[in-house]
């Protein structure tokens, strides 16, 4: 399998992107966004070679995570849509079928909106589009996090690749305040997606799988599928899967043929 890796500057911030596998005829790339605190090899180190025999996958970082630095602006859904649009635009790619991870779908879901036409398929993984799809307890616990409340992973991962000190606890803050004002999009909003979209949760997520089936009703014609498992483990995400395969090769196929259309 080719890969290739590169950055792609967007008004002073350079985002960190990989491109595995080769272009196939028909097919648009696979774009994949990680979740909060992840790099591409955390989230999707397991995924993608599994993706890349059947389609060219392109991966992300997001501002203040993993290869990409930080700047001076806050970590937001719409400014990390902006930031991978300035990908595709380096990489050519005019529309890719887009799968973004927990806070990496909020990441999707911004990118749906402000440009339609670089979106074909879009599938939402662990996420949710609304602030009352958790219980008051996640946000009074995410207002008193630390970062000993981070999962040891993402800790190890983000100091292997950035040892200088301050960046682990930059990433930390980073994502704390892009959750805390998270503020939602409205059924209006939601209304105007136009990418055909797959809503994917475990039974054990974040968000229970009655809201999975209310989101995707938020969406024109949105399809669910709730998988046995937990937050992200369906994805082989190293920190909920622990080695544990069996849910990712059984997902994979029912996500490649939402995306074959």
């Amino acid at each position: 399998m080719t890969s290739t890796h590169g950055y792609a500057d967007n008004n002073g911030l350079r985002m960190y992107y990989e491109v595995h596998g080769e272009a196939v005829a028909g097919r648009p790339p696979l774009l994949l966004i990680p979740g909060g605190g992840s790099t591409i090899g955390t989230n999707f180190g397991e995924l993608i070679p599994v993706l890349a025999d059947h389609r060219q996958v392109i991966a992300v970082e997001e501002e203040g995570h993993g290869r990409t630095r930080p700047t001076d602006r806050p970590l937001t859904a719409e400014n990390s849509a902006g930031d991978i649009l300035a990908v595709l635009e380096q990489l050519s790619v005019e529309t890719a079928d887009v799968l973004g991870f927990s806070a990496g779908g909020h990441t999707a879901v911004a990118l749906a909106l402000a440009r339609p036409a670089a979106v074909r398929r879009l599938v939402l993984a662990s996420t949710f589009v609304s602030r009352d799809a958790v219980p008051a307890e996640f946000w009074d616990g995410m207002a008193k996090a630390t970062l000993d409340d981070m999962p040891d992973t993402y800790k190890d991962a983000d100091r292997l690749l950035n040892p200088e000190p301050g960046h682990l606890e930059r990433l930390f803050e980073l994502d704390r305040r892009r959750i805390l004002d998270f503020p939602g999009w409205s059924d209006h909003e939601l209304g105007t997606i136009t990418a055909p979209a797959l809503v994917v949760s475990g039974d054990r997520d974040i968000v229970t799988a009655e809201y999975a089936a209310r989101m995707a009703g938020m969406i024109p014609g949105a399809r669910l599928l709730v998988v046995p498992g937990g937050h992200g483990d369906y994805l082989g995400e190293q920190a909920a899967s622990s080695g544990d395969l069996r849910t990712m090769h059984a997902t994979v196929p029912l996500l490649l043929r939402f995306l074959s259309g």
